[in-house]
């Protein structure tokens, strides 16, 4: 009886492993696009910052591009029309699939909490990247909202007669320069802790890279 168990086993088909897809090809190819305008609009507005600083500080010219004022404003503007443009497709897109309402909904104070001491004492799961945790759930809602306010900041500061209405809502030329510095600050903060995250969860990367 076991021998024919055994022959059994070896004559049954293998087991097709299949993988699941966590990030659809639309969401891969906007991310990338997104990271490549966010390097170039922080570097060359780390450039233009250096010539009018508002702070005590300057940033290293290894870390600036544009090379002058000039060049760093060109950089910028390039830059921006193209994170607006992906910007936009990717919020329709998020919108029109339901994907932001199926990962960033819902969020509550009491499971931001929990997962945040899950995460603290390495007990928070990353066995199902398909599913966002709810510190996740808060990152990603509060990035987009401060992706609106550093558009509108930059506009408001790039054409502050053309945008006057929109500049006296942030409280004045000047004021609108602070909020978008505070802002562009939030996104290289939420780069930092993003990268790290891929990089202690490896297969997070993969997902964003192949998809599955």
């Amino acid at each position: 009886m076991s021998s024919i168990i055994a022959d059994a086993d070896r004559t049954a088909p293998p087991k097709r492993i299949t993988s699941k897809v966590i990030q659809p090809a639309w969401v891969r190819v906007l991310h990338w696009i997104n990271a490549i305008a966010m390097v170039i609009m922080i570097m060359s507005g780390w450039q233009i910052y250096n010539a009018s600083p508002l702070f005590g500080f300057v940033f290293p010219p290894s870390v600036t591009l544009g090379g002058w004022l000039g060049g760093g404003i060109m950089w910028h503007l390039a830059g921006m029309w193209l994170l607006v443009i992906n910007g936009l497709l990717y919020v329709t897109l998020g919108i029109v699939t339901g994907r932001f309402r199926r990962k960033l909904l819902p969020i509550s104070a009491s499971g931001v909490i929990g997962d945040t001491k899950a995460a603290l004492t390495g007990k928070l799961s990353h066995a199902d990247l398909s599913t966002y945790n709810q510190v996740q759930k808060l990152l990603y809602a509060g990035i987009l909202i401060v992706g609106v306010l550093i558009v509108l900041s930059g506009l408001a500061i790039w054409k502050p007669v053309q945008f006057q209405y929109l500049t006296a809502i942030f409280g004045g030329y000047d004021a609108a320069r602070y909020v978008h510095f505070v802002m562009m600050a939030s996104i290289v903060g939420f780069l930092v802790i993003h990268v790290a995250l891929a990089l202690i969860v490896p297969k997070s990367l993969r997902a964003m890279i192949i998809g599955r």
